[in-house]
């Protein structure tokens, strides 16, 4: 199976900073337009976020499962399926292997479904994102561009990320690449 890997918080819903409340959560535009195409395509959808706003104490696993369920369950009214959200809450001191830029949810996706990492790609707003991705094995690298400044090839490559990355202005955007 071919997943479409997607960040959450500057990807599918505009990041305000440790979103945990349904009245914060905002779709960025486009989104769901771009889920759609996703399913047209063939793509299982699988969110990967960082979540440290749990490990730190900000908001708890409950209130974010609380929100997690509640825009899952907006997407399925508009006929589009998250197969799953895998999370990581732990504060970047941890150390952990499922804080991206570790591919730690990614190789969690991948021991629970019959991924095929070769056909699958992430799309993220940050470095850390595509290192996951790139970690993995992912075939594609799309990095959100959301400031719609072109970065340059020596800021991916500072960031250890040698092969081309795609960047887009939105998911939207890259959705209509596919």
């Amino acid at each position: 199976m071919k997943v479409a890997f997607l960040d959450r918080d500057g990807v599918i819903n505009k990041d305000t900073g440790y979103t945990y409340k349904i009245d914060d959560f905002e779709f960025v535009d486009g989104c769901i337009e771009a889920l759609r195409i996703f399913h047209e395509k063939n793509y299982k959808i699988i969110l990967v976020t960082n979540q440290s706003g749990i490990g730190r104490g900000f908001y708890s696993e409950g209130e974010y499962k609380k929100l997690t369920d509640w825009y899952c369950d907006q997407l399925l009214d508009q006929d589009i399926t998250i197969t799953d959200v895998f999370h990581c809450p732990h504060s970047p001191e941890s150390l952990c292997d499922c804080r991206k830029p570790n591919p730690g949810l990614l190789l969690q996706a991948a021991e629970k479904y019959p991924i095929d990492l070769s056909k699958s790609f992430i799309v993220g707003d940050k470095f850390s994102d595509l290192q996951a991705g790139k970690a993995a094995g992912l075939s594609r690298l799309i990095f959100i561009n959301k400031d719609d400044s072109k970065k340059s090839s020596h800021d991916f490559i500072a960031a250890g990320l040698l092969e081309p990355i795609e960047q887009f202005s939105s998911l939207y955007e890259f959705s209509k690449t596919l």
